[in-house]
């Protein structure tokens, strides 16, 4: 059974675009981050701050090789760094898997995270230049995982429904 797993940094659109392919495909849309949250009983937060990073990133991957091994088909949604550990990015290349990056600018994703940035704990207390700096940073650092994705999907200057056009044709 097919997976579609749709990866990119945070702001980039994995749950907005996953929402809208899952209503048109009518395929579940499991976001990772929330799978974890349910299976803890916490939030992404107190994970962190209770059991520390490397806990979080075992969990992240115990459960993202769960929802791979399920027999349901489904869209998963990965939390943005959820390629770059414990080997997450050899999982993208499976043969029951079609992976989907969702490319987007440092423009662009400053543009969408500096509105909600509260809601970003690792991006809550910084100015426009200390973000951008971040973003490019954390851009250059996960683009080899990124990159293992099956396929490219351009999100910059592009609405909702232009970008799940392109992941329809690829699912085609």
């Amino acid at each position: 059974m097919k997976k579609i797993i749709l990866l990119g940094y945070m702001g980039c659109g994995k749950s907005t675009i996953a929402q809208n392919l899952s209503k048109i495909t009518n395929i579940p849309f499991l976001d990772l981050d929330k799978c974890i949250e349910k299976k803890a009983n916490l939030s992404i937060n107190e994970i962190f701050e209770q059991f520390g990073e490397i806990h979080f990133r075992k969990l992240e991957h115990e459960i993202f090789v769960e929802l791979l091994q399920s027999s349901e088909k489904s869209i998963i949604g990965l939390g943005g760094g959820t390629p770059c550990y414990a080997n997450n990015h050899e999982l993208l290349k499976s043969d029951d898997v079609t992976s989907v990056y969702l490319k987007a600018s440092i423009e662009t994703l400053y543009d969408r995270l500096v509105h909600n940035k509260s809601k970003r704990p690792l991006i809550a207390n910084m100015n426009e230049e200390e973000m951008k700096e971040f973003i490019a940073k954390h851009l250059f650092d996960r683009s080899y995982y990124y990159n293992h994705a099956q396929h490219k999907v351009a999100v910059d200057n592009k609405t909702i429904e232009e970008t799940v056009q392109d992941i329809l044709e690829i699912l085609a």
